[in-house]
């Protein structure tokens, strides 16, 4: 039977009926046609499903959309502004972090979730804060060089 669940996602309020079974990750991608939120495995390991629920990074493939009720989500699609870039995606452009592309709807989230805490984080905490999210391309170098980046321009 399904619930109608109210939540706020990229600042525009919804409300929706959903199966109790049915994942944050398919309301997203298959009922709100946002499709920037990858589906990698399926189970919590890769972190490409990775959305804001109130600010913090979230699996949306582990979460159920009725446990989000009242909820704001953030997704990809919430961090360009005018089909502009934001500052982290262009320097994940810049830096070359972007390679076949699969893991950074799920980095970007990570990373904005990190900078929002931490305008200035050093290497270490990039490190530990991106470890739940893979990437088969880069090596994380290259991310990690683009979320430096952004932490030095804040500091201007």
């Amino acid at each position: 039977m399904k619930k109608i669940i109210s939540l706020t996602v990229n600042g525009v309020e919804h409300e929706l009926a959903v199966e109790p079974r049915r994942s944050l990750l398919e309301l997203l991608r298959e009922d709100l046609g946002l499709t920037g939120t990858h589906k990698g495995c399926g189970i919590g390991d890769c972190g490409t499903c990775t959305v804001l629920v109130d600010g913090v990074a979230t699996f949306s493939c582990l979460t159920l959309a009725i446990q989000v009720e009242g909820c704001s989500i953030e997704t990809v699609e919430s961090l360009a502004e005018n089909g502009r870039l934001n500052e982290l995606q262009q320097a994940f452009v810049d830096q070359g972090a972007i390679q076949c592309g699969f893991c950074t709807p799920g980095m970007l989230m990570t990373s904005t979730e990190l900078l929002r805490r931490n305008p200035h984080p050093q290497e270490p905490e990039i490190r530990r804060a991106i470890s739940g999210n893979l990437c088969r391309c880069t090596g994380y170098q290259k991310i990690v060089e683009a979320i430096k980046t952004v932490a030095g321009e804040n500091d201007e």
